[in-house]
């Protein structure tokens, strides 16, 4: 009896440690989806926007907004919070230092912000952000209102003129100084504008010429009329390449005078592979980062969202968080003495 009862109990343990492994291990995913879903279910998470409400960055965010929460689990609810401030920079340093890291908080800004602790004075690393991805990427021109005298690049160079801009580090500001450093420009930078809504309404009463940095995305969906009434001039494209729609506009690098003035280009306008970007803070539980990673992309695939998109005449062109992450790192090898001439042409904060 004895010998048969001792027989009993180890069986039992052994079918209790049996239990207790397959616990631990087999339905180990099963666990983290429902953790996932009671931590996001009927939650608000938080959009922050670096910029005024209606301009490009604003209006891609808003309607990332409306579908992603129902890729999260527990379908929470997405709160977008405007947080303009210094070229969206106030943006980035909330949700780097200050925002919870806990999945509760992701945001947008401006396209150059990955590089300002390079080019200029930010101090955070752009490495260390939970990157989800842009929604595209995009071409930044500079552009003046057709009643401007400055019609063409060479005009931008040799004459005098205003063009506004929105802070240190915000595009606007960043491609004016690149332009005006590089190639001896004229232009005076007119900043502290809180988006591109307000500088397109400065451009429209004659304040400034125009402005750097503005996306053709941007203009394709806030001014269309623009484009069909001939309203602005369309000096040059800053970016790696040109967009297709615009041919016969010329690319700012192409007419860079010297190869060593190409390679700093080349540095400063990587920025507009980021376009419009998302990110969350450092530091989150891998799960919620990658539910929110897996979101973003479930969005980018969703039919109502692309139609939606389509609707505005915003472009989506979808860049993965690995290719953002791949190009900051690239980034931040570059040699120091080419990094020096690119943050010195990027320097002027006027």
């Amino acid at each position: 009896m004895k010998t048969t009862r001792t027989a009993l109990l180890r069986r039992a343990r052994a079918a209790a440690f049996a239990f207790l492994a397959a616990a631990c291990y087999l339905p180990a995913s099963g666990y983290a989806a429902d953790n996932l879903e009671s931590f996001y279910g009927g939650r608000n998470v938080n959009l922050t926007i670096g910029y005024s409400v209606g301009g490009g960055y604003d209006t891609y965010a808003r309607l990332l907004g409306k579908y992603i929460g129902n890729y999260l689990p527990g379908k929470p609810t997405i709160t977008p919070q405007s947080m303009p401030g210094a070229g969206s920079l106030k943006a980035v340093n909330y949700l780097y230092s200050v925002a919870p890291k806990d999945g509760t908080t992701f945001g947008t800004f401006g396209r150059t912000m990955p590089e300002e602790p390079l080019l200029g004075d930010a101090n955070f690393d752009a490495r260390k952000l939970t990157w989800l991805g842009s929604i595209t990427s995009d071409v930044s021109l500079c552009i003046t209102w057709n009643t401007s005298q400055i019609k063409t690049f060479q005009d931008l160079v040799n004459k005098e003129s205003r063009m506004g801009g929105q802070g240190a580090g915000s595009d606007p500001d960043v491609m004016a100084s690149t332009i005006k450093t590089l190639f001896n420009s004229k232009l005076k930078i007119v900043t502290g504008y809180p988006g591109s809504n307000e500088t397109a309404l400065a451009m429209e009463r004659g304040e400034i010429d125009g402005e750097c940095g503005v996306s053709w995305s941007t203009i394709q969906v806030r001014h269309p009329d623009w484009i069909r009434d001939r309203k602005i001039n369309i000096l040059v494209q800053v970016a790696l390449e040109k967009h297709p729609d615009l041919p016969n506009v010329p690319l700012l690098i192409d007419l860079a005078p010297n190869d060593e003035t190409r390679q700093v280009l080349k540095v400063i306008v990587a920025s507009q592979a980021f376009a419009r970007p998302f990110a969350a803070p450092p530091g989150l539980p891998p799960e919620r980062a990658a539910a929110l990673r897996s979101a973003f992309a479930q969005t980018m695939k969703d039919p109502a969202f692309l139609a939606e998109a389509k609707r505005l005449g915003l472009e989506v062109r979808p860049v993965p968080p690995e290719r953002i992450d791949q190009l900051l790192d690239e980034l931040y090898k570059t040699p120091p003495a080419l990094l020096a001439k690119a943050k010195a042409a990027v320097g002027g904060r006027f």
